[in-house]
């Protein structure tokens, strides 16, 4: 079979493609920047074309001649998602009917059949709507909290879990919860590719337990080794109020945390079993919470993770990548650049720059960067808490601590886009280029392009802390590459912080 997989970049569709492979599929990806697959480990096995789900000519191209259809494309935003989300499906619905599509796949959640729900539950469940109407057979499934490493929701109840022993809970935590291991919800995507093409309905999966979200952080806690949890469960605490608390604790900003928060006061509970009629259950039966929990950490502590849930970028995101010398439509724009030569080979300046950020800091001034990231997350940004996928390498697309990974020239730049609460948009450019003489120059580049009044006022407050941020830096990293101890500070080497007039188009 063909598939088509829409939100490949994402963290199922990161882990569904591989899958597919070895189930002996075709694989077709569709996404707005192609780019952001390049680096992926599968690249070379798929087929990846250029389309966006809210652009129906787009995805019908993508859709020709493909038998699946598999939709794993959510906005999780705060505001306007669930219009986005509408659209979006109707698009590639019709985009799906008129290509011959033989079956969507969609992936949404457990929800009660009565009652108001959440904003986010009520967007999943009016796409799941939308598709099982679209005259394409469609097979939902619909999971409650997926635990794996890297996703949202296990990074919500793993750092709530290990860093507040003594916890206040807000009523919610008493809902009863059936979770489900990732490896589960992926068998079953890989397996619904094959049902008859009659079967045109949702189904309910879940793990082989029902706990509470208070049962599943106390079981958490067990499985890590770490101390009892105790818990003061009050009834003040709304999933709004909750949503800031999260943005504060966890790696997971406002945006994101906020509509998974609003879906927990409802119980995620299997309604039907119906799956088990069409479906067999993987070799060794369905995971365990425990067994789920262990996998997870394991694979986080060896480094192991395949995708997270930081890898889908935001709807903000800019739809084209910066170039490397930006070429701007017009405007005002700041540049700070830095240059340092070395005597070290290039390919150790490279690997200390791509190994940059998350437990290997920032290489100056890490209180100030801890300051900004504190900052960044009490309005509601990303903050520095996302950190590193890979403790080593870096794929085109992720995330590291507040920024995106834009470009990576293996051995020679690397490339990043600011992802923090900023009055403009921001860039850090890392390039190494082999000398004559053996050694390397090492080049780094800061650009702001402001937005408004703002803007201006923003680059110029920050702009006497650069010599102490960016020069230190730079120092620092040219040190480590030379096996020297990085200074706390550093010297800069030569800086242009005047604003410039970019080209235009």
């Amino acid at each position: 079979m063909l598939c088509l997989v829409a939100g490949a970049s994402g963290y199922i569709g990161g882990r569904l493609v591989p899958r597919l492979l070895r189930a002996g599929h075709r694989v077709r990806c569709v996404a707005r920047d192609p780019g952001k697959l390049r680096d992926v480990p599968w690249r070379d096995a798929v087929e990846v074309v250029e389309g966006d789900v809210l652009d129906r000519d787009s995805m019908a191209a993508a859709c020709r001649d493909v038998d699946v259809l598999y939709y794993l494309v959510h906005s999780m935003s705060e505001t306007g998602f669930a219009a986005k989300d509408r659209r979006a499906a109707l698009c590639t619905s019709q985009a799906a009917r008129e290509s011959g599509v033989g079956r969507i796949v969609y992936l949404g959640g457990i929800h009660p059949d009565d009652g108001d729900l959440s904003e986010h539950l009520g967007s999943r469940a009016e796409v799941a709507e939308i598709f099982l109407r679209s005259g394409v057979p469609t097979v939902t499934l619909q999971a409650a909290v997926i635990i794996g490493s890297g996703s949202a929701s296990f990074e919500m109840l793993r750092y709530l879990t290990e860093r507040l022993p003594i916890m206040i809970t807000p009523r919610w935590v008493r809902n009863r919860v059936q979770p489900i291991a990732v490896r589960d919800v992926l068998h079953y995507l890989v397996a619904v590719a094959r049902l008859p093409a009659g079967i045109n309905r949702a189904f309910d999966i879940g793990g082989p337990g029902v706990l509470t979200y208070a049962e599943m952080m106390r079981r958490y806690a067990a499985v890590a080794g770490l101390p009892r949890r105790v818990m003061f469960p009050v009834g003040v605490l709304s999933p709004r109020l909750s949503s800031y608390w999260i943005n504060i604790v966890t790696p997971v900003p406002k945006s994101i945390g906020g509509p998974l928060i609003e879906s927990l006061v409802h119980e995620a509970v299997r309604g039907e079993h119906d799956i088990d009629d069409h479906v067999a259950k993987p070799e060794g039966g369905l995971i365990g919470y425990d067994r789920a929990v262990e996998l997870a950490l394991h694979r986080i502590r060896h480094a192991q993770v395949e995708t997270r849930w930081s890898d889908a970028s935001p709807a903000e995101a800019p739809a084209e990548p910066l170039p490397s010398d930006p070429d701007w439509a017009g405007g005002s724009a700041y540049a700070d650049t830095r240059v340092w030569h070395s005597d070290v080979p290039a390919s150790s300046v490279w690997r200390v720059v791509e190994s940059i950020g998350g437990g290997n800091g920032w290489y100056s001034l890490p209180l100030a960067w801890a300051t900004r990231g504190w900052a960044d997350r009490l309005i509601g940004g990303v903050g520095l808490r996302r950190g590193r996928r890979d403790p080593v390498r870096l794929r085109t697309g992720e995330a590291l601590d507040w920024w995106r990974v834009e470009e990576i020239d293996e051995g020679r730049l690397l490339r990043l886009r600011a992802e923090m609460k900023l009055p403009g948009q921001a860039w850090l450019e890392l390039g190494v280029t082999p000398t004559e003489s053996g050694g390397a120059l090492y080049r780094q580049r800061a650009v702001f392009v402001p937005r408004g009044l703002a803007g201006h006022v923003y680059w110029w407050s920050i702009a006497p802390f650069h010599s102490l941020v960016f020069g230190g830096m730079g120092r620092n990293v040219v040190r480590t590459a030379a096996g020297v101890r990085p200074t706390a500070g550093g010297v800069p080497g030569g800086s242009s912080t005047a604003p410039r007039r970019p080209p235009t188009r």
